[in-house]
């Protein structure tokens, strides 16, 4: 007999806690809740009656009402992971996520900083009380890394090993990697770790006043105050710091898997979006050293003698 979609859903989502993380099951359930409320509205409360053209109109639905392409795309990723769970239970017949087809994204280039922005964000913090060392520590560490926010903040004191200078962080989909933590990021959370130990409650390496663990929204609004304390200084989120690690590292000459690794992306093609970053700075290197493209004073190509 065909379950209800309230009941598949409440089966989907039990399966789910036990492979993904909780932030991934709480999305999976606001999108499959918002799903499951567009087809009652229709009359379609049961497995049997469900067919790809409702998931495709939601989404034609969904777009209409302005919603992001991104957005989108993932809630048909959330609705075709889900119609896999049911066609495995015999719910729903096989085959029918995959005529499911995700909506192109449009690749917006990161928004970073360039490297001395960063060094007047991270060189304005001086001080030796706790909310000043604490903040010097994670945004020296958030760009270090260039760690995801959620990655830095359920790291524990015994991920860290500053003698060898790395860090262990569990990733997407559980996934466990090192990470390198710089020389300045090591020094700033050793001045850190003895305040620490004063407040702390729990084993984060990165807390509030009262010792318990910084949350993403806690980061994110330290990084806004510490920008805005930076007369000039663009605002970018927290990610704008992992974007800008990842464009330094390329500049710098490091290769793509490389950086792939270190950001603990799956795939390569997550990656090859920071080699666009990178343009600006090769057409400095093209005009500096190119001896036929050397620009004269109104802007034209000169020679090296201005002849």
């Amino acid at each position: 007999m065909s379950p209800t979609v309230q009941m598949a859903i409440e089966d989907f989502l039990r399966d789910a806690a036990l492979q993904f993380s909780p932030r991934t099951v709480r999305s999976y359930g606001q999108d499959l809740e918002a799903f499951r409320q567009w087809l009652d509205h229709r009359n379609i409360r049961c497995m049997s009656e469900l067919s790809t053209r409702d998931v495709r109109m939601h989404a034609s639905d969904l777009l209409a009402k302005g919603a992001a392409k991104s957005s989108v795309a993932r809630r048909l990723s959330c609705l075709r992971t889900f119609m896999r769970f049911c066609a495995d239970r015999g719910w729903l017949r096989p085959g029918m996520a995959e005529h499911v087809r995700l909506p192109k994204r449009e690749r917006r280039l990161p928004r970073y900083l360039h490297e001395e922005e960063v060094a007047a964000l991270l060189d304005h913090l001086k001080g030796d009380d706790f909310s000043t060392l604490r903040d010097r520590a994670l945004l020296e560490f958030l760009y270090a890394t260039g760690v995801r926010v959620s990655e830095c903040v359920h790291l524990d004191v015994a991920d860290l090993d500053l003698d060898t200078g790395f860090a262990r962080v569990l990733g997407k989909g559980g996934r466990e990697r090192y990470v390198i933590i710089g020389r300045r990021a090591a020094e700033a959370i050793r001045n850190y770790l003895p305040l620490r130990e004063r407040v702390a409650s729990c084993p984060a390496v990165f807390i509030n006043r009262r010792g318990g663990r910084l949350t993403d929204r806690s980061v994110r609004r330290v990084l806004a105050r510490r920008i805005g304390e930076v007369p000039g200084l663009r605002s970018v989120h927290v990610h704008g710091l992992r974007h800008s690690f990842a464009t330094h590292m390329l500049n710098g000459g490091a290769d793509l898997r490389s950086v792939q690794e270190l950001l603990g992306h799956a795939s390569l093609s997550s990656t090859q979006i920071y080699t666009h970053t990178s343009r600006e700075q090769l057409a400095r290197a093209y005009y500096a050293a190119h001896p036929r493209a050397r620009r004269g004073k109104q802007g034209r190509e000169s020679s090296e003698d201005g002849i």
